[in-house]
């Protein structure tokens, strides 16, 4: 199996600044490999040109630009080539199933944020100084940087990228492990219904409580971004030290947010796996779950418009966003396969409004958004609960239904 490790860096000024100029020289060639696909095809009868040809160029441009392009790792090169060749994939994917296309776009500096090594050992080193008590990765015009390693590194190393986060930058690496020894069984199976009201809701009757980290931090958020907004919008290398300052700040508040998020979503995880074998959850499509409501044009007045509810939504949107569901169900499904655990994924739809006791399905049975009362046989309880209950059961039954 493969594992990612992300550590934190700590170069030099000097380290900083090379690290800096290796962002901006990889997105040049990715913005110029771009530009020549997009007036191939434009001015030239439409012509595609794929991946194997642009990086037959790599030689010739890095001859012709030694200072910039030629002092970084040629396989670093192609992986930023094999990444635009990527988004081009996934741009004719979603033309051919018919949805929305989004062209792949130019990357100003300030979007372009990793470069990627292939492989341990080409243009890069993990640990190039296996003797110094400091952990240091080496990489290819930029020398030794020292690494923050705050745990151990199991199995070999594949492939390392650089990323800068705000002023922050880190290294990323992928390990090729073999499978960890899973967890002893518990004999217990449980579903789980996830909400906003509480995050989670388990069919054992159990909640685990919504934090709501960006609601809590949302008040010092709208000061610093409004402090941010006073300056104007000029380059990175322009700034001055009080604009890079509230720049910074507004990167913290987010951070320290997202680490908020990914503490809590480990740590349920967890919980989770270490207490049973078989998990089921909602296959939840979060994406459509978060659309904007389509406007709605009113037919007696011209270029007026009906209420459509967006404002509503909105706020529905920002919870859910602020829950985090992707995030905890991808940790989940990473922690149940290291330890061996079970995890069904089942259709939502009808999970909330089934009484788990006689089986009526309505609209009805939840008159509130916690409570849960069908108008069938009479059952009341929690409505998470029931939802979770129902989640379990058709868990179960797809497992069933599943081949040997």
């Amino acid at each position: 199996m493969i594992r990612a490790y992300k550590f934190l860096m700590r170069p030099t000024v000097g380290q900083q600044a090379s690290l800096g100029e290796m962002l901006r020289d990889h997105c040049s060639l990715y913005n110029g490999a771009l530009q020549e696909r997009r007036d191939a095809y434009r001015h030239a009868s439409k012509t595609s040109i794929a991946y194997g040809q642009q990086s037959a160029q790599l030689r010739e441009i890095r001859a012709c630009d030694p200072q910039r392009q030629g002092r970084w790792s040629f396989s670093s090169q192609q992986a930023t080539l094999r990444r635009l060749g990527k988004a081009f994939a996934a741009f004719f994917r979603r033309v051919k199933s018919g949805e929305t296309p989004g062209y792949p776009r130019f990357r100003g500096v300030n979007w372009f944020d990793t470069v990627e090594f292939p492989k341990d050992g080409d243009g890069c080193r993990w640990n190039s100084t296996p003797h110094d008590p400091v952990t240091r990765v080496r990489l290819q015009g930029i020398g030794h940087v020292k690494v923050h390693q705050h745990r151990p590194v199991k199995g070999r190393v594949k492939t390392i990228s650089v990323k800068r986060e705000g002023q922050r930058w880190y290294v990323i690496l992928t390990a090729e492990q073999t499978a960890p020894e899973p967890l002893p069984q518990t004999g217990s199976m449980v579903g789980i219904d996830m909400g906003i009201a509480n995050f989670l809701a388990d069919s054992n009757g159990e909640f685990v409580s919504n934090p709501r980290h960006g609601r809590k931090a949302a008040a010092k958020l709208e000061a610093a971004q409004q402090a941010l907004s006073r300056f104007p919008r000029v380059p990175r290398d322009k700034r001055t030290a009080n604009h890079q300052g509230a720049v910074d700040k507004v990167a913290g508040l987010h951070r320290k947010v997202r680490f908020q998020r990914l503490d809590h979503a480990h740590k349920t995880a967890l919980d989770l796996v270490s207490k049973h074998d078989v998990i089921a959850h909602e296959d939840l499509k979060i994406r459509n779950m978060v659309k904007v409501p389509v406007p709605k044009p009113d037919p007696d007045r011209p270029g007026g418009f009906l209420s459509n509810g967006a404002a509503a939504k909105a706020g529905l949107n920002r919870s859910i966003s602020d829950a985090g569901w992707g995030v905890f169900l991808t940790i989940l499904h990473a922690k149940a396969e290291s330890a061996g655990r079970e995890l069904i994924a089942v259709d939502p739809r009808n999970t909330s409004r089934t009484c788990p006791t006689c089986g009526h399905v309505s609209a009805e049975n939840r008159p509130t958004q916690e409570k849960f009362h069908c108008v069938s046989c009479g059952h009341s309880a929690h409505a998470d609960t029931v939802g979770a209950l129902n989640v379990l059961r058709a868990g179960l039954v797809r497992r069933d239904a599943q081949p040997a």
